[in-house]
């Protein structure tokens, strides 16, 4: 089902998330790391490192040190490819999809107290 908004209310809703994100006392994420999150858990696997560079456009070692972080987050892991041990295989964790229904839940939320 798509949403009609203007641009105006959709950049509202992005900055009301945001701003709740920030407030929660959580870290927060960079867009690369929120964007790499949402691509492991909207698109369908395998996702390894080489995939996600060429996906989002930037190199390895960008995708790497997002990596990093969301995995001592405990948002995504990764583990080598028994099949091809030069890939390195992005999995997702039942905390990464708790964080990403509570982030459907707010974005949802916000979206409904946008004035209309």
């Amino acid at each position: 089902m798509a949403i009609d908004i203007r641009a105006s209310q959709a950049l509202k809703l992005w900055h009301e998330v945001n701003l709740a994100l920030v407030r929660d006392g959580d870290q927060d994420l960079s867009a690369r790391q929120m964007t790499i999150l949402l691509t492991v858990y909207l698109e369908p696997p395998p996702h390894t490192v080489r995939g996600l560079a060429a996906r989002l456009g930037v190199t390895k070692p960008a995708i790497t040190r997002a990596l990093d972080t969301l995995g001592a987050m405990r948002l995504l892991s990764r583990r080598r490819d028994e099949a091809d041990r030069r890939n390195v295989v992005i999995t997702r964790t039942v905390e990464g999809a708790l964080y990403l229904d509570r982030l459907g839940d707010l974005v949802a939320e916000k979206a409904k107290a946008l004035p209309r």
